[in-house]
């Protein structure tokens, strides 16, 4: 299996760098936005991803399920919490989420063979 979770990083990594690099004060404030949401607050860290899991299954944006999916995996999360949370954005999202669903699998088993 290729190194996809490496790929993914390095990928988002060089384009994250390059988009900042343009000093947008509007992208700058939302990619801000974004990482302050994920902090600890009335709903904790590991609630606020499988939350931001589900939008981007539903919304079906595989660049978003993986990087919710990495943070998952560091925070802890076990795969029946994450298989459970994907579940629901099956449910929610429809049959069309299916295809991001395989994707959201194949992922998840490249974070569990990197620490084998």
């Amino acid at each position: 299996m290729p190194d996809i979770v490496n790929e993914f990083n390095a990928y988002r990594a060089k384009m994250n760098d390059k988009i900042l690099a343009d000093n947008n004060k509007i992208i700058k404030r939302i990619f801000n936005l974004d990482t302050n949401a994920y902090t600890n607050g009335a709903l904790d860290v590991k609630t606020k991803e499988l939350l931001g899991l589900v939008a981007s299954a539903v919304l079906r944006c595989d660049d978003c399920v993986k990087y919710h999916l990495e943070t998952s995996y560091k925070l802890g999360l076990t795969k029946e919490q994450v298989v459970e949370a994907l579940g629901i954005a099956t449910l929610v999202g429809g049959t069309i989420v299916i295809p991001h669903l395989r994707r959201a699998y194949e992922f998840w088993d490249a974070l569990e063979e990197q620490e084998s």
